[in-house]
């Protein structure tokens, strides 16, 4: 399954934030969810407060876990996410 996660960094944890970010080792920035999680792609607002991350992980705990390491200092959506394809059909089935 596929996940969106939006956030919104709390003022006060902006470079705080940025800083234990930029410490991360290439490849561990996804780490913190545990087995599972796979990082898709993330996307971060140039003011350093907001971003998006696609995730992919077969448990929804795997990417609240995640998402749950990072809530006392901003403020985090998920959800579920479908690709053209899916969306497609979905609205193929739409009756009028």
């Amino acid at each position: 399954m596929l996940f969106m996660s939006q956030y919104t960094t709390h003022p006060e944890y902006r470079h705080s934030n940025l800083q234990a970010f930029a410490k991360m080792p290439a490849g561990d920035e996804a780490g913190d969810g545990g087995n599972g999680l796979k990082l898709v792609g993330r996307w971060h607002g140039l003011d350093g407060r907001t971003g998006v991350a696609i995730f992919e992980c077969d448990d929804p705990q795997t990417i609240a876990l995640w998402s749950m390491a990072w809530a006392t200092t901003m403020d985090i959506t998920v959800t579920p996410v479908v690709g053209d394809d899916a969306i497609k059909t979905i609205g193929a089935a739409l009756r009028s």
